[in-house]
């Protein structure tokens, strides 16, 4: 559930000096709205709706990936890792990934990062952590991942030299290829110390009837004003994750990535659309 389902108070912000449209859809509003949360405007509900008109699973799909993100964070939370750098978080959601993870070693990090003014502004009001510093909001594009490697943020919250799980969960379709975004990928994962992870979810039209697909490929154009979008087969995925050391089940949908770990998937694979791995930096 997102914060606004929680009970969490809402947080004032002043729209405007955030210099935010709200008659554009934003993935992270999108994505709050479909989760069933209150942080989103009547585009992002518009957007999301025609969407589900082409794709009625589309909110079972937002689920599944959220579930196989939680099941990742303590994956990972087990096999030692303590610090996570989540780019392009969203609006708070729970359980957080903090919270996954600091039910495994309440001493574990988190640097959330996402280009949404507003998702930051809640994020810093509504995420706390009884450790100082132990928890760090950027606002920062994934397009420019230098500027999230070279924040004073994320040093001040990460250890370089500390293994880190890197989370790119439902972000990276939302690069075009005119983005460079394996490029992104790889200059993120240079500079992660060895022993880190990467754990990447991504939209894939490949289980879905070809009108469809089609028909969401049209939507995704500039002119459907959906925003940039970019689904990829499972070998254009594969290749985010080429050279890394995968783990089991490697490479696979969302609801077949570790489906007896709880929370436990809920649907099939044609109705969450998803595929996602886990994998380790050599």
């Amino acid at each position: 559930m997102t914060a606004s389902q929680a009970g969490v108070p809402e947080v004032p912000v002043d729209l405007d000096r955030l210099g935010v449209d709200t008659t554009r859809p934003h993935p992270a509003r999108r994505y709050d709205y479909l989760l069933g949360g209150k942080d989103n405007f009547a585009a992002d509900r518009a957007s999301a709706d025609e969407l589900a008109l082409t794709f009625p699973h589309i909110r079972t799909a937002a689920r599944e990936n959220r579930r196989f993100l939680i099941r990742a964070v303590r994956w990972l939370a087990r096999a030692g890792v303590r610090q996570f750098l989540d780019v392009g978080t969203g609006y708070p959601t729970a359980p957080n990934v903090h919270e996954a993870a600091h039910a495994i070693n309440p001493d574990s990090r988190v640097l959330y990062v996402d280009n949404d003014p507003v998702v930051v502004a809640h994020a810093r009001a509504l995420l706390t952590s009884p450790q100082p510093d132990a928890i760090g909001y950027l606002q920062a594009d994934l397009r420019n991942p230098a500027t999230i490697l070279n924040s004073a943020q994320a040093h001040a919250t990460l250890d370089f030299h500390q293994p880190i799980g890197l989370l790119l969960v439902a972000v990276l379709h939302f690069l075009d290829d005119t983005d460079h975004p394996y490029q992104v990928v790889n200059t993120l994962i240079e500079r992660l110390p060895p022993g880190s992870y990467l754990a990447l979810s991504h939209v894939t039209f490949d289980p879905l009837p070809d009108d469809t697909t089609r028909n969401l490929t049209a939507l995704a154009r500039p002119t459907a004003r959906h925003g940039t979008f970019r689904a990829r087969t499972r070998d254009e995925i594969a290749q985010f994750v080429s050279g890394l050391d995968l783990i089991d089940p490697g490479l696979v949908s969302v609801v077949d990535w570790h489906p007896d770990e709880n929370p436990k998937p809920e649907a099939p694979a044609e109705q969450a659309a998803f595929d996602a791995a886990v994998a380790r930096l050599p």
